[in-house]
């Protein structure tokens, strides 16, 4: 407890209703996420902290009506430049939706501007009124044969681990460092280990015998699940299962299924990378409420998997209860069904109340320069984006809505008079691009990409996972070089083009990853983008853009592209495109 002499006394004198309560919530429902049940009292609160359940009288109270009070809700992996605001402006949003604790994997920025960029996430979600915890990322790049804008070893890794808020190593994705005990991924592992952390995992496709190399490692978490049988196996080898319900990856249907009463406590709720759009209309947390009791789980089971079991399985002492000692973050919960968030308070002073931010004070952080200067490439052209073949068949990546996974395709393909691949829309096989951006490497990957469905047009984007690369996907190759020059001019974004015309377009001056703007002028932008898509005839079934962002992630299978070319994640291999 961040308790002293004086305060512990008080909320002792207070519990034992010696002396009144700073604050006191009378006539609520309280959710007892310990039992499973609901019970019945006065809550007293005392410096930020709940001082006990029962009868008590305060210095101020209030009435909840009938409402029920249930902890503030944790969220337990979220990449928060997924959002593309900054972490005050991510603040705000998650306040307006009961999300009063984060734990953060600055993972996209770290590609990009390495420590200087996991310094900046810390410095500017200090102070808010939402708790930003943090897990270190692991795998700066991704994989080794990748080309992001740094690298992180042990040794620039080791100073944050004593910052307050870190909290362990962030998703371990490369699987076969970690099988083949390669040095540099074991220096991270004992590292973490030692300064008594916690580390997270990345088993998307993994085996059960794998699982047995990630649990002797030390790794605990698994976010990847994508089926309810992996989620079980997962459960069996004793690792804590991450449900996910983002943007692209909506795994929560799938594997819901698979909680019970008696496993429910290993089982935790995140949004990973979810885009602002989606969140202000579907939720955070919440929204994975929401889905689970309209998937036939227990309201109450799904409150203590949005609560109590994440603060337990990051060791969060205080937080997760609504119980005496425990912080006094909670809400206010009209309709348990519908999840209906009336007010949201953060150490017991109120933060939301019906639908509007209370008291949110701005923190005026200045973003440093070199953060604003990241994308950088040679001039194009058509030489670069060409995709010469012998023959009218190649390996093509193909799309799954709604996942992060791809299928690996062979197929027939147009070819134009100089023997190179011609783009179809009646076959929806599409040009993509991946062009290095940071060290100025001329490197260019360029594929085939079936399922995104534009009719006309390129899009392009700066988001691109993990080492965030260019990545551009069109149907010729005018406007994929008029998107990139665009992206430049910007320093990073997304942008929908036509016949050499911007359709709409979002900067993300920091690092490529993050605007400058408030989510109210993201939100608009990205309302504009969504209506530009239309134009272009993209798929309406998933998000293009946030699913374009994820074709250069080569630990996720089946077939990527980077900067190198095709990537097949089942043999972990640049594979070429005939």
């Amino acid at each position: 407890m961040k308790v002293d002499v004086e305060k512990l006394t008080k909320r002792i004198r207070v519990a034992a209703g010696e002396e009144p309560a700073d604050l006191v919530i009378k006539n609520g429902k309280v959710i007892d996420v310990f039992n499973a049940e609901i019970i019945e009292g006065d809550v007293a609160i005392v410096d930020g902290y709940f001082a006990g359940v029962g009868t008590y009288a305060g210095k101020e109270t209030i009435d909840a009506k009938g409402s029920y009070i249930s902890p503030g809700f944790i969220e337990g992996h979220v990449h928060i430049e997924s959002s593309m605001i900054t972490p005050q402006e991510f603040a705000k949003v998650l306040l307006l939706h009961g999300v009063t604790t984060v734990i953060n994997d600055p993972h996209e920025i770290a590609n990009v501007s390495g420590v200087k960029g996991i310094q900046y996430m810390l410095d500017s979600s200090e102070g808010l009124p939402v708790d930003f915890l943090f897990m270190l990322p692991s795998c700066v790049p991704a994989a080794p044969f990748e080309h992001a804008g740094a690298v992180l070893n042990i040794e620039e890794l080791r100073p944050f681990f004593q910052h307050p808020r870190v909290l362990g190593l962030a998703e371990v994705m490369n699987y076969p460092a970690v099988r083949d005990c390669e040095q540099n991924m074991i220096n991270k592992l004992i590292e973490t280990a030692r300064s008594g952390k916690k580390i997270d995992g990345h088993g998307a496709g993994l085996s059960a015998s794998s699982l047995n190399i990630y649990m002797s490692a030390g790794i605990r978490t698994d976010h990847e699940c994508t089926t309810a049988e992996e989620a079980k196996a997962r459960l069996q080898k004793g690792m804590y299962v991450m449900i996910r319900e983002g943007t692209v990856a909506k795994d929560l249907r799938r594997l819901i299924s698979v909680v019970n009463e008696r496993n429910s406590r290993r089982c935790l709720f995140v949004t990973d990378d979810k885009h602002l759009d989606d969140i202000i209309e579907e939720g955070s947390i919440d929204y994975n409420v929401h889905l689970a009791i309209q998937e036939g789980i227990d309201p109450i089971t799904a409150i203590q998997m949005a609560t109590i079991n994440t603060a337990e399985c990051f060791g969060l002492s205080e937080k997760g209860a609504i119980a005496p000692g425990y912080q006094a973050d909670f809400l206010l919960i009209e309709d348990l069904d519908c999840i209906t968030i009336t007010q949201v308070y953060k150490d017991g002073h109120a933060v939301m109340v019906n639908g509007a931010l209370k008291g949110f004070t701005e923190t005026g952080l200045e973003v440093p320069e070199e953060l604003k200067k990241t994308v950088f490439f040679h001039n194009l052209g058509a030489k670069d984006l060409a995709i010469p073949l012998q023959q009218a068949k190649a390996n093509i990546i193909e799309i799954i809505p709604n996942s992060l996974l791809t299928n690996h395709l062979i197929e027939e393909v147009n070819l134009n008079d100089t023997g190179c691949f011609e783009p179809s829309i009646v076959k929806d096989q599409l040009k993509l691009v991946v062009i290095e951006r940071h060290k100025r490497t001329k490197l260019v990957g360029a594929g085939i990409v079936k399922g995104l469905g534009l009719k006309s047009g390129a899009i392009a984007t700066t988001v691109a996972h993990d080492s965030h690369n260019l990545i551009i996907c069109g149907t010729n190759d005018h406007d994929i070089l008029f998107a990139a020059q665009e992206i430049k001019n910007m320093q990073g974004g997304l942008i929908a083009v036509k016949d050499g015309e911007i359709l709409a377009s979002l900067k993300l001056p920091i690092a490529g990853l993050i605007s400058l703007g408030t989510y109210q002028e993201v939100y608009k932008e990205l309302q504009n983008l969504n209506q530009a898509l239309k134009r272009l005839g993209a798929s309406e079934h998933f998000n293009p853009f946030l699913t374009l962002s994820f074709l250069a992630l080569p630990v996720i299978p089946e077939l990527k592209l980077t900067v190198k070319g095709l990537f097949s994640v089942g043999r972990f291999e640049h594979i070429g495109i005939e």
